[in-house]
C-alpha cells in the first residue's frame, strides 16, 4: 500500500460518518472566547482612558486671568491654601472657603501658615471642618455657594486631583460655573513622568477613584454626603 493511501485512509478514519456534520464546538468554550476578547478590549480601553487622562492632567494650567465671585480651596497640601490666600489678596473673588479643614486645626493656625493679616481672616475667609472627602469637599462647597448665591466660583486644588473636584462639584451643582485653578506639581510636568514611580502611582490612583465615581454616577448607587458625622462633631459646619 502506497503512503498516499495509507494516509488517505487515516484522515478518513478520523472524519465524520457520511451524512453527520462536525461536532460543534462546546456552548463553554464560545463563552469562555468571547469573555476573553471582551478582557482584551475593556483592557485596552482603560489603558487608552489611563493615557488621556494623564495627557488631560499634565496639560492643566492656572487661567491667565482668573476672576470669580468667591474662592473655594480644597485641603491635602499647603501649597493649595497659599495659592487660594494669595488669590483673595489679589481680588479674584470676594470670599474664600477652604473646604475639608482637620478639626484639630484652628482658625489661628491656617492663618500664620499663610502669613495672612487678621483684617484678611476676619473679613472673608470661611473654614469648612465637615468635608471628610471629595465628595464631602463638593457637599461643603455647595451648601456654602447656595448660602451666599454665588454663581461662579474658583476651584484652587492639586491639578491632578482637579478633574475629579470638578466632577463631584458639577455633579452636586450644575447650574454654578466653576473654573479650576490647578496648583501645578512639576514633577507632572516632566516628560517622563511615566518613569516616576510616585507621580505613576498618584495618577492611577486618581484615575481608578474617578472611574469609581462615574459608575457611581451612572448606576446611582450610594447618598453619600462625605461630611462628618454626628459622632464626629469636632467642629460644627462653617467658621467665619
Amino acid at each position: 500500500m502506497s503512503r498516499i493511501t495509507r494516509k488517505t485512509d487515516f484522515l478518513i478514519s478520523r472524519s465524520a460518518p457520511p451524512g453527520q456534520k462536525p461536532a460543534r464546538r462546546g456552548p463553554i468554550r464560545r463563552v469562555a472566547r468571547l469573555l476573553g476578547i471582551f478582557t482584551i478590549l475593556l483592557a485596552a480601553a482603560t489603558f487608552a482612558g489611563f493615557l488621556w487622562f494623564a495627557d488631560r492632567v499634565t496639560a492643566l494650567a492656572p487661567p491667565s486671568e482668573a476672576k470669580a465671585d468667591a474662592i473655594v480651596v480644597l485641603t491635602g497640601g499647603s501649597q493649595r491654601i497659599d495659592q487660594a490666600v494669595e488669590l483673595l489678596r489679589s481680588g479674584a473673588g470676594e470670599r474664600l472657603l477652604i473646604s475639608g479643614v482637620h478639626p484639630a486645626t484652628s482658625r489661628a493656625q491656617i492663618r500664620r501658615l499663610t502669613k495672612s493679616s487678621d483684617d484678611l481672616f476676619s473679613c472673608c475667609v470661611d473654614i469648612g471642618y465637615e468635608a471628610l472627602d471629595t465628595i464631602g469637599n463638593a457637599t461643603e462647597t455647595v451648601r456654602w455657594i447656595h448660602d451666599r448665591g454665588y454663581r461662579r466660583v474658583l476651584v484652587v486644588t492639586n491639578n491632578y486631583h482637579m478633574p475629579r473636584s470638578l466632577f463631584e462639584l458639577r455633579r452636586l451643582d450644575p447650574q454654578t460655573e466653576f473654573v479650576p485653578y490647578p496648583v501645578v506639581r512639576s514633577d507632572l510636568k516632566a516628560k517622563n513622568w511615566f518613569a516616576d514611580p510616585d507621580v505613576l502611582r498618584a495618577l492611577i490612583v486618581e484615575y481608578v477613584k474617578i472611574i469609581a465615581a462615574s459608575a457611581r454616577d451612572f448606576t446611582g448607587y450610594g447618598g453619600m454626603t462625605g461630611l462628618r458625622t454626628d459622632d464626629e462633631p469636632a467642629a460644627a459646619g462653617l467658621k467665619s
